[in-house]
């Protein structure tokens, strides 16, 4: 009898394609993900020697390119299928924040984020989903935020972006699973990370206070949700949003 416990979330023998890739929460899930068997392709924009670094220690591949673009998103996709094989699971974890009160905010702070943290999930999923259906099998997770769900001021970009990621993982959901292909979304709180690095003591002791479990996040809690919805044991959940924030969302 197999130890069924040992292999839980088991990922081996998959291939998998982790956007924005580099640090913070994308490379702990590049992590995870090879940990658990995975094959892993790091995307990143600008960040070379950090992704080279990461895709050395998991022994995967860095693929430079910007998922905002269609034509590039296209052909990373098709850059980790020729060298890792056809993709099994895809995580659209790149993000950009340019946060400021919506009477200040430019277009292109909008247009900017629009197009890293919306635009970029639409045309990796365009891009991976014919081989997927094709194969009935598969597996996306988008990352979203419970800012897309409960909205934050001054982040009106941010927080369009994070709930259209989340209309978008329910219709995919609907479209791609009587083909096998699942399409969920993790939603972090606010995690230990570059981005919250900055957050001024009153804020930070504000957002303990309202977290029940007393604590912000680490990368490496968002990354053992992705893990699971990318495994064998959520083969039956679909069209999910999966809130890994401590309970700051309730």
């Amino acid at each position: 009898m197999t130890d069924r416990a040992a292999d839980f979330a088991s990922l081996e023998g998959k291939t998998a394609l982790v956007t924005g890739g580099s640090r913070g929460i994308g490379a702990a899930v590049a992590r995870e993900l090879a940990a658990a068997g995975a094959r892993v392709a790091v995307n990143y924009r600008s960040s070379a020697s950090a992704a080279e670094a990461i895709a050395s220690e998991i022994g995967g591949l860095a693929v430079a390119g910007n998922v905002g673009d269609p034509e590039e998103a296209r052909g990373i996709v098709e850059r980790v299928e020729s060298e890792l094989g056809d993709l099994d699971i895809l995580v659209n974890n790149a993000g950009i924040t340019r946060d400021t009160l919506i009477a200040r905010m430019s277009d292109e702070d909008w247009d900017e984020v629009i197009a890293t943290n919306l635009s970029a999930a639409f045309y990796t999923c365009r891009a991976v989903s014919r081989k997927m259906l094709r194969r009935r099998s598969g597996a996306i997770v988008n990352m979203t935020s419970f800012v897309g769900l409960h909205g934050n001021p001054g982040q009106a970009n941010y927080a369009a972006t994070k709930a259209g990621l989340i209309g978008l993982t329910k219709t995919l959901a609907k479209e791609l699973g009587n083909r096998g292909v699942r399409v969920n979304a993790v939603a972090p709180g606010y995690i230990t990370t570059d981005i919250t690095s900055g957050l001024s003591e009153e804020i930070r002791d504000f957002l303990l206070s309202a977290t029940p479990l007393g604590r912000l996040g680490e990368p490496e809690d968002v990354a053992r949700a992705v893990r699971f919805l990318s495994s064998d044991e959520a083969a039956f959940i679909t069209g999910e949003v999966l809130l890994v924030d401590g309970g700051l969302g309730m």
